[in-house]
């Protein structure tokens, strides 16, 4: 089998593994994301690096939930240099609070947290203040790595002892799929694929949800279809409080 094959294959697997296995706390996810924008409430969605390649797909896009907000700051969108910089800004013990600081958020809004080890200071610290503030967090993670590896925040705490939604994403432990004949390291992360799937499928049975609920839900249409930017600022108008990325 070549390695194309290989990855697909194992990427599938996961797929399917975490879609069966994560349906109770996917469907509680959607419930509650349908809820916030019924009760125009906030919702935000974070993750470090690669992990917040997710909060990206989230947002502003076709298709995509209007009133999802990413945490976009300074360090973890991949953007200093030296790379490894970022791996280091991820430890800072405090980061995360000073980054939910910043936030407009209050009582009731969710946030959705995205981190593979689920080790890290930073998006401990913004689950745990959030937690705090009365937010309902939502978590994915890997148990297939958190559970083996050690905490590096000062609790002594991971990101998933913070949720109130976890969704494990089922991938390998250290994300990596494929091991190659006489080579060490594993290749090919499933994260970024499982994940975004996991999330849009949240998004679109949210909005199922909302419609069975009589009430139009907040979608992105695509600007380069005739209608589309029309049909996106009255969107946009109807949940301005809540958006914070324009």
């Amino acid at each position: 089998m070549k390695a194309t094959e290989a990855y697909y294959k194992r990427t599938m697997e996961v797929l399917e593994e975490a879609f069966a296995e994560e349906a109770e706390p996917m469907e509680r996810a959607a419930m509650v994301l349908a809820e916030a924008n019924r009760e125009k409430k906030s919702i935000f969605a974070f993750g470090c690096n690669h992990a917040g390649l997710i909060t990206q797909e989230l947002f502003y896009r076709t298709g995509g939930m209007v009133t999802v907000n990413p945490v976009r700051v300074p360090g973890m969108l991949l953007e200093v240099s030296p790379i490894t910089m970022s791996s280091e800004i991820e430890r800072l013990d405090g980061y995360g609070q000073v980054i939910f600081n910043s936030l407009p958020t209050d009582k009731g809004d969710v946030i959705i947290i995205h981190s593979v080890s689920g080790r890290n200071a930073v998006p401990i610290d913004m689950a745990k203040a959030a937690k705090e503030k009365g937010l309902t967090v939502i978590v994915m993670t890997n148990m297939n790595t958190t559970t083996t590896v050690s905490s590096r925040h000062r609790t002594g705490k991971k990101l998933y002892d913070y949720a109130d939604i976890l969704i494990d994403n089922h991938g390998d432990r250290g994300d990596a799929s494929i091991q190659l004949e006489g080579f060490v390291q594993k290749i090919g992360p499933t994260s970024t694929v499982v994940g975004a799937a996991i999330l849009n499928a949240i998004v679109v049975r949210a909005c199922e949800i909302l419609m069975e609920m009589d009430i139009q839900p907040p979608v992105f249409m695509s600007g380069n279809i005739d209608g589309g930017d029309a049909y996106n600022k009255e969107i946009i108008t109807q949940y301005r409080e809540h958006i914070f990325y324009m």
